[in-house]
């Protein structure tokens, strides 16, 4: 690379290629020229994998206050109310605007001839409220989102590009973001966008831990890059583990919907005693966290490996039509779901907490927005409601970009040639000590999955921290050393999530949602009915 790097410029860059980022993206771009970062190709993200659906109240006998009250209810007293109500009172107006970008939603036609959303049930939800796609509505999303994007002269979407940091520029205001460098993984250079408005959609962090439904670009990029430019982290302890991921030797990170419960399927035992029997009033369709820990529970006692989703008991026909993704790949690897279990185990699923926002995904750092997974509006609280993720992606992304706009109609400028913009680190290349960064990739996942899953206790927690602690340590001195390559960018980012993690754990000496702790059983209101917040800078 020369010594002097020329500077992309753009009106806004955002972050991320999933729902929130190609929301915001649309939103914006009849104002200016949008750049789309993101790390693979753009079809990859959570979103694409999601096969729940979006959840909304569009039909009679369903209710606004009904749905805020199940999203409440299942936040365990730290839902943010006003944003659950901006979320769940805006649920509709989301649904039609993806629909207007071209997403197709599961209908079917009433005794009376008129045709309407086929609605599904999900766990914690009162009633049917989950418009979905058959079991693909992510996809369905996605590729709606994705057609419009390619429809719009003005967005440009950058594939293979990993953020590495933004772009902290000083104004006569103080501190402010002004763009991002990013690594083009392809031909292996850094290149810095500059922008008035930086928008960070970089979805969850579920490769932080061994066992994840997420995709693996999930590294937690967003909230690290935020945290380390001084930006707050809000309730990180709280990683939501679904219940049912496929347990099998030859596939990872797939999904078995929480919808299939929703149409009758129960967990059970190897043995096949009910999991869920007695546990809760809902049973099967139990809030995720109950769930996830009355399997982790029933694991421990017996020393299986997995347990079973059992749908052997339903109509096979109507299996095949409500879940045909599922039942196919299943049948692609010998599994019959309508005859025989499915093994399933938890797997790391969901962030509830994430970089710290107002209402319009402004965080405290100007120019700097953070929307969908990697943010935290406080709508999800101590446990994510099923299909809420969706709704509240599209929301509040949108709420985004209008803040965005007035920004930059408000005459917010960066100079292309910004003085003190240049990336001052390592040059892109191979990493000479290739088996270090692998090593140390495998070390933080399995810490993280033994000793802060599901089930926590201080002592776990402890060793975690100083383990963590140390390899940071030394990644820091991998960074510093070693040429910049997209694997040693996530494993930074990684550990550090990792660390922000552990120590939101510690400071939560109760048990809520989920954040589990033997130690301390009970939910205590008096000293923990508050969100934990982790000021940003203090890590590298």
């Amino acid at each position: 690379m020369p010594a002097e790097r020329a500077h992309d410029s753009a009106d806004f860059v955002v972050v991320g290629s999933g729902i929130a980022g190609l929301t915001f993206a649309l939103s914006v771009a009849k104002r200016g020229r949008v750049i789309v970062v993101t790390k693979k190709d753009d079809a990859e993200s959570a979103t694409n994998m999601a096969q729940g659906g979006i959840a909304a109240v569009v039909e009679g006998t369903d209710s606004f206050e009904r749905h805020i009250r199940d999203t409440l209810a299942g936040g365990v007293g730290l839902c943010r109310r006003e944003a659950v109500e901006i979320a769940v009172r805006s649920g509709p107006g989301a649904v039609g605007r993806l629909m207007s970008w071209g997403a197709r939603f599961s209908t079917e036609v009433a005794a009376d001839g008129s045709k309407h959303f086929s609605l599904g049930r999900e766990g914690g939800h009162s009633k049917r409220r989950i418009i979905h796609a058959a079991d693909m509505t992510g996809k369905e999303i996605e590729t709606a989102l994705l057609s419009a994007v390619g429809s719009s002269p003005n967005i440009e979407v950058w594939e293979d590009h990993v953020a590495i940091d933004v772009v902290v520029g000083e104004s006569a205001e103080g501190r402010r973001c002004v763009g991002v460098h990013v690594l083009d993984v392809e031909a292996g250079v850094v290149r810095t966008v500059l922008a008035p408005v930086t928008a960070l959609a970089t979805g969850g962090c579920g490769k932080v831990y061994l066992y994840t439904t997420n995709p693996d670009i999930a590294s937690g990029d967003g909230i690290a890059i935020a945290y380390r430019a001084g930006v707050p982290v809000r309730n990180m302890e709280f990683i939501q583990f679904h219940p049912t991921c496929l347990y099998h030797h030859d596939v990872k990170s797939f999904l078995i919907s929480e919808a299939v419960r929703g149409e009758g399927a129960v967990l059970r035992t190897l043995s096949g005693e009910r999991i869920m029997e007695g546990k809760h009033p809902r049973e099967d369709l139990a809030p995720r966290d109950i769930v996830a820990r009355a399997i982790d529970r029933a694991m421990k006692e017996t020393g299986d490996k997995h347990v079973h989703l059992d749908l052997t008991h339903l109509d096979p026909d109507q299996v095949r039509s409500r879940f045909p993704n599922i039942c196919g790949h299943l049948l692609e690897l010998e599994i019959d779901m309508t005859k025989e279990p499915v093994p399933v185990v938890p797997a790391a699923h969901y962030v509830c907490g994430g970089v710290a926002v107002d209402l319009e995904g402004r965080t405290d750092l100007p120019g700097l927005y953070a929307i969908g997974e990697v943010a935290h509006t406080g709508m999800h609280g101590a446990n994510r409601l099923a299909s809420n993720s969706l709704l509240e992606a599209v929301v509040f992304s949108e709420r985004a970009a209008r803040s965005a706009v007035d920004v930059f109609d408000n005459g917010t400028v960066v100079s292309p040639g910004a003085a003190g913009t240049e990336w001052s680190g390592r040059e892109a290349g191979p990493v000479p000590e290739g088996v270090l960064i692998d090593h140390s990739w495998d070390i933080v996942r399995r810490i993280m999955w033994d000793y802060v899953g599901i089930v926590r206790t201080e002592r776990r927690l402890e060793f975690a921290a100083l383990r963590v602690s140390a390899i940071r340590a030394e990644i820091a001195d991998y960074f510093a050393r070693y040429p910049v390559s997209r694997d040693l960018l996530e494993l930074r980012n990684i550990s550090l999530v990792g660390e922000l993690i552990i120590e939101s754990a510690r400071l939560r000496r109760e048990s809520r949602g989920l954040h589990w702790m033997e130690d301390f059983p009970q939910r205590d209101d008096e000293h923990f009915l508050r969100d934990t917040v982790l000021d940003g800078g203090l890590r590298s």
